[in-house]
């Protein structure tokens, strides 16, 4: 694990789980919600996986192992791709951009070696080099709107969220300096919860399949050649019958304590019967949840695909009420 720098700024608090190893807040999670929103103040993700791809084949290659169409992304466009069991499982989410010249892409933390294990046993005889860049570039968030300017010769992932920027670890404390208030993930994940972005080890477990988050919409290409775990893909949306789906909820504000990771979510008023039953039934599981500075509590929560759309949940004993992400 990679610690951070930046966790000597005032007021930093460590992140625990699976951000462990930069800040989660910095002393008012609210404000620096509302920093984020405002378009102001940079979110330290120096603890993800940094991968690089050069060469002369690297979008090609990609093109053949990722879900999403790369062989001619143009330099600087940024795209979402996945990595399929043979299954269709999902095993890799990938943010990547190309400068040109490499393939830049920041991945969930501790997942770089299983990554690069799997793309240098499928190297083969394309020109293509593969790098772990963790320990040289840690990766910063800059919200849309955000005038802090960057380095031209730095790789930038330009979203409709934000810009994600490869910043050299030599330089991440000076970049920060000049970049305006810290924000802590904890912010960051509010309000990816509350854009309804999946993200892998959260929203996904081993059977997971792109359809159940909608990622099928930023990640994956339904027109592109053959990839590992394409039959399923098109087999599924064909027959459009993923067994689960993502749901977004607007958390009873009442409680105290939020229902975390993995926490049950069952029916506690239906409408109509449905046909996986009625009141009570567990139907799914909250995956990330988190207190939002206008929201309030808010949560994502993966169901049965089949759960009724107008029925009342309750994620332990939290009542909750869902919004449609992936249609049924």
């Amino acid at each position: 694990m990679t610690m951070s720098p930046l966790l000597s700024l005032p007021g930093a608090v460590p992140a625990e789980g699976p951000d462990e190893g930069v800040a989660a807040h910095y002393g008012d999670l609210f404000r620096e919600q509302r920093s984020l929103a405002n378009g102001s103040g940079f979110v330290d993700l120096s603890h993800r996986g940094v991968v690089t791809v050069s060469g002369a084949d690297r979008l090609s290659w990609l093109h053949l192992l990722l879900t999403q169409h790369v062989d001619d992304l143009a330099p600087h466009t940024a795209t979402e791709a996945l990595i399929l069991s043979a299954h269709g499982h999902i095993e890799h989410a990938l943010y990547l951009v190309d400068d040109g010249a490499t393939t830049w892409m920041h991945i969930e933390p501790g997942t770089q070696q299983a990554l690069l294990a799997y793309l240098e046993s499928m190297k083969f005889f394309y020109r293509v080099d593969v790098a772990d860049a963790t320990d040289a570039y840690g990766v910063v968030f800059l919200p849309a709107g955000s005038i802090t300017p960057v380095p031209a010769e730095w790789a930038v992932r330009e979203t409709p969220y934000g810009r994600d920027v490869f910043v050299p670890r030599a330089e991440l404390e000076s970049f920060a300096a000049g970049t305006g208030p810290a924000v802590g993930v904890l912010a960051h994940e509010a309000l990816r919860i509350e854009a309804h972005r999946p993200r892998l080890g959260l929203e996904t477990d081993h059977r997971t399949i792109p359809h159940e988050l909608g990622w099928l919409e930023s990640a994956v290409h339904l027109n592109k050649g053959c990839y590992r775990g394409q039959e399923t893909v098109a087999r599924v949306h064909n027959l459009g019958r993923p067994p689960r789906r993502l749901v977004f909820l607007h958390l009873d504000g009442s409680e105290v304590r939020l229902p975390g990771h993995g926490a049950p979510v069952r029916i506690a008023t239906d409408g109509a019967e449905g046909p996986d039953g009625g009141e009570g039934r567990t139907v799914g599981f909250i995956t990330s949840s988190a207190r939002h500075w206008e929201l309030g509590p808010i949560a994502l929560a993966l169901v049965k695909r089949n759960t009724p759309e107008r029925a009342v949940l309750l994620a332990e004993d939290t009542a909750a009420a869902q919004e449609t992400v992936v249609a049924p």
